[in-house]
């Protein structure tokens, strides 16, 4: 048995939040926006507009902080007494991860308005719980994935270009993650084994960004939305999701079970840590170097890591690279390679990685 999973609609283009209101008017009568602190005053009241001109009654609950079951609990329960017939979540990665786990508890339809484009969370039935700590405890899923994700590249290209560069370096790694659970044993999220679909938009993703991002990031450095932007969301947000969700994660991402903890590369976005993760595989999988500096290039070229010390851990010892190849092995995705990896080849990827890019 495969499985194929995606939004039931994606929307994309600048000025298209206007539209929020016709959309949920499709689903219901009532909604719950719950919207980052940090950008309700930029979304927040034309999300409110549009709905009542939509005649859709509105309960907007911002949130800030780390996503706890407390604060989804807590989020839901002040849902419940309106009986939503949605949820809107709008803003970054936790804003929508969070209108998730409450769209899940309520039982409706979720839509994603991201603000940004850090990563592919606005398309995938996934998302991330955290403790108090700050620490990822869970990584839940929904019943189905989002109902509509709502991308308006507007509000993309006004935030800071950092964020396109993140969600680039979370997106480059998909193709060759689905590369290698579909050369192993590789499963994906739904349980399955990936999809030719997934495979194919995985790659496509890929060579979307090699073609356009560098083009699309000095645009948004100058704040404009050309096709050069409109193509590097479309793969950060939607092929990424789907290339993850149908093809699968392997070392790349297993790599953020070490770099999370590991002495300032703690520090570094998870599109950076990926990136990273990225050269790691294709050292471990015995690339040749042309290869590897390829990709290396390609990663400079765009403000993306090609070393530790580039997600801060200057002057690296063995015992720190041996540590965190002993942490990444207690990641899921591991088994997800056509080869066996133990923690000294994870360790020996990453000591040919520091010397290429010392080269």
């Amino acid at each position: 048995m495969r499985i194929f999973g995606s939004p039931g609609r994606y929307i994309q283009g600048p000025g298209v939040l206007a539209d929020i209101g016709r959309i949920a008017r499709t689903i219901g009568a009532s909604a719950c926006v719950i919207v980052d602190d940090g950008v309700r005053d930029l979304v927040g009241a034309p999300i409110e507009c549009s709905l009542r001109e939509a005649g859709v009654a509105a309960l907007v609950l911002p949130f800030s902080g780390e996503i706890t079951y407390a604060r989804i609990e807590a989020l839901t329960e002040r849902a419940r007494p309106v009986s939503p017939a949605l949820v809107i979540a709008a803003g970054g990665g936790k804003g929508l991860d969070v209108g998730k786990g409450v769209g899940e508890r309520l039982g409706v339809p979720t839509v994603t308005v991201p603000t940004i484009a850090s990563n592919d969370a606005p398309t995938s039935a996934t998302y991330a719980v955290y403790d108090d700590s700050h620490t990822m405890i869970a990584t839940d899923r929904m019943i189905g994935n989002p109902h509509t994700v709502l991308v308006d590249t507007r509000l993309i290209a006004n935030a800071p270009a950092k964020f396109l560069r993140w969600g680039i370096g979370d997106a480059l790694t998909k193709k060759f993650e689905a590369d290698g659970c579909w050369a192993g044993r590789g499963k994906t999220p739904f349980g399955t084994r990936p999809l030719r679909t997934g495979m194919v938009i995985a790659d496509a993703g890929y060579r979307t960004l090699r073609a356009h991002a560098a083009a699309a990031l000095a645009a948004v450095e100058r704040r404009e939305v050309t096709d050069d932007v409109e193509a590097t969301v479309e793969a950060c947000i939607l092929m990424s999701g789907l290339g993850f969700e149908n093809g699968g994660l392997s070392l790349a991402h297993s790599m953020t079970r070490g770099l999370v903890k590991a002495r300032d590369a703690m520090k570094a976005p998870h599109g950076e840590q990926v990136a990273y993760g990225t050269l790691v595989q294709l050292a471990a999988e015995n690339r040749p170097d042309a290869e590897v500096l390829d990709l290396m290039g390609f990663n400079r070229e765009i403000g993306l890591p090609v070393r530790l010390a580039d997600l801060g851990m200057k002057n690296v010892t063995n015992e720190e690279i041996d540590e965190i190849a002993r942490r990444t092995m207690t990641a899921p995705h591991i088994p997800n390679l056509a080869i066996e990896l133990d923690q000294a080849g994870i360790a020996a990827a990453m000591r040919r990685i520091e010397r290429l890019a010392a080269g």
